[in-house]
């Protein structure tokens, strides 16, 4: 009896974590579309997951998941229950960053010939 009840709890335990290791879906909010984002990320329903592609066309891409806490009706702790789901993607530094990094480059030296 006492095998029978070993097994079962390890068979039950091995289901709870194959489960857990599928709900591990991440989701680009930069890339992904109002379905996608609804459908991983806790507590964001239809309308949020709308409003956060309609903010991310309005301002360009998210640069930290913090960001989405500035889209109307995403809160902080929304963002906190999600951090894990959430991925950025190679989201690109906007135009007037790259180019005061370009600025910022020191010239290189001409080289002269005698």
């Amino acid at each position: 009896m006492k095998i029978l009840t070993t097994l079962l709890s390890t068979l039950v335990l091995s289901l709870a974590m194959a489960g857990t290791a599928l709900a591990g879906e991440s989701v680009n909010i930069n890339t992904a579309d109002a379905a996608t984002i609804d459908r991983v990320l806790l507590n964001v329903g239809p309308s949020k997951a709308q409003a956060i592609v309609d903010y991310r066309k309005a301002n360009g891409a998210f640069r930290t998941p913090e960001q989405l806490a500035q889209v109307k009706g995403i809160g902080l702790k929304t963002v906190e229950k999600n951090r894990d789901r959430i991925s950025l993607g190679g989201a690109r530094a906007p135009a007037a960053m790259a180019h005061a990094v370009a600025v910022a480059r020191p010239a290189p030296k001409p080289v002269v010939r005698r």
